[in-house]
């Protein structure tokens, strides 16, 4: 029942491998058709699923020991036909399971290679001639189920146990069935293994493949989070400052309107180049914006900067925690003085954003979010720790909200710092 139990699950993979190779000459016909219409390059081939078929064509090797048998030349036909219905169901039985490296390696398929091997000694003393070419069988066997390091002392122990047969049975006239076997043995174990490193190599560009596209998708859902969070954000609180200011003060009311017509710009420019990947930005720009964004919001903005130079890489991550800290402030916490703070030593840049609001802010303003589970935090968080950095955001002691964030002043922010306070040559 097991024995049966196995050949119908064999068979169910295979049909289902059959199914999923078609799916996929059906795409690659697809992509071959286009890639001839537009002149790009032509897709590969995935080939036929590898199963035990490829392997069954060698059963012809055994068809000199049928015959004998069809023709009555076998002392004893009915064992030399028992023993060859038994080779022959071992073999099919043990090739199929040769393609999956979990039933490769299984208790049952090695036992069965043993069942195998006696059942070609016991056959190939009794009978000689045309049954000595089940050793080349066995070969093909063995090679197909042994990749391992010990393939080559397995198969020069096959090669032997066939080349003693065979002189006993056939004289020295019958070592070329040695030969034939050491040769199946290893010719079958390169294929089939070379065969399934390409197969793991064409998933695993496939598998890197996608988690660039996924990476990238991630990349870019963070940088329209930040840049259009903290856009709309802006522009929110300036129109709200133009729709107050304008019934008394036209003159203000427009620079708010300008201000907006200014970061809508930006913020076009910024989207076009987060697309291409190549978007840097400025702390010194990024602190300017938060200046302006927190006055616009009724919020006291007070900024200390010290220490050294930064490289465009630490500046760019700090522009993005000072983006994000401040939208924060200016939608959820309902405060009246934020605190931006960067400085850096030899070692390490900390930038620490700190307000004095409650999270109340008003009606309109939703709830803060806690911790560091908001979607720009998240993000931030993973970006600073990519970088060697951290990330921590939660309400202060005093009071507020206070978001810090560290990153390490590598090899290369020393040598810009070196470069940009050296003296020029004359």
């Amino acid at each position: 029942m097991s024995l049966m139990r196995g050949a119908t699950c064999q068979m169910h993979q295979w049909r289902k491998a059959r199914a999923q190779w078609r799916a996929d000459m059906q795409r690659y016909k697809a992509a071959q058709k286009e890639a001839r219409r537009t002149g790009g390059k032509m897709p590969e081939n995935p080939g036929p699923p590898p199963s035990g078929f490829a392997l069954l064509p060698w059963l012809l090797m055994g068809m000199g020991a049928f015959s004998n048998l069809w023709q009555g030349k076998t002392a004893n036909p009915w064992i030399g036909a028992i023993g060859l219905l038994a080779f022959n169901s071992l073999y099919i039985y043990v090739t199929f399971r040769a393609f999956a490296k979990v039933t490769r390696e299984a208790t049952g398929t090695k036992v069965a290679l043993v069942l195998m091997t006696v059942i070609t000694v016991g056959l190939a003393l009794g009978y000689g001639g045309s049954w000595l070419y089940f050793f080349p069988l066995l070969g093909l066997a063995t090679g197909a189920v042994l990749r391992g390091p010990r393939l080559g002392q397995i198969g020069l122990g096959l090669t032997a146990l066939a080349a003693a047969v065979s002189v006993y049975r056939a004289g020295w006239d019958a070592v070329n069935v040695a030969y034939g076997t050491f040769l199946s043995t290893m010719v079958t174990a390169a294929i089939l293994s070379l065969s399934e490193a390409v197969r793991e190599l064409r998933e695993a560009r496939e598998e890197l493949a996608r988690q660039a596209v996924e990476k990238e998708r991630l990349r870019f859902s963070r940088d329209l989070h930040d840049l259009l969070g903290h856009t709309m954000s802006v522009i929110v609180v300036k129109s709200e400052a133009a729709r107050r200011l304008a019934p008394r003060n036209m003159d203000a009311a427009i620079a708010q309107i300008t201000d907006i017509e200014s970061v809508g710009r930006q913020a076009l420019t910024e989207i076009r180049e987060a697309v291409t990947g190549y978007r840097e930005g400025s702390l010194a720009t990024e602190l300017d914006r938060a200046r302006s964004a927190l006055t616009a919001a009724s919020v006291e903005p007070a900024v200390v900067r010290s220490g050294t130079p930064l490289a465009p890489q630490t500046e760019v991550l700090l522009g993005w925690v000072v983006r994000e800290a401040v939208t924060n402030v200016v939608r959820h916490a309902g405060a009246t003085r934020c605190e931006i703070t960067v400085n850096s030593t030899a070692e390490q840049v900390r930038l620490t954003v700190t307000d004095n609001g409650t999270g109340d802010g008003g009606p309109s303003v939703p709830p803060p979010v806690p911790g560091i589970g908001g979607t720009g935090l998240k993000g931030l968080t993973e970006r600073l720790a990519a970088a060697g950095g951290s990330l921590e955001a939660g309400p202060s002691p005093r009071g507020g909200f206070t978001v810090t964030a560290e990153l390490p002043l590598e090899v290369g922010d020393l040598m810009d710092v070196v470069l940009a306070t050296a003296p020029r040559a004359g």
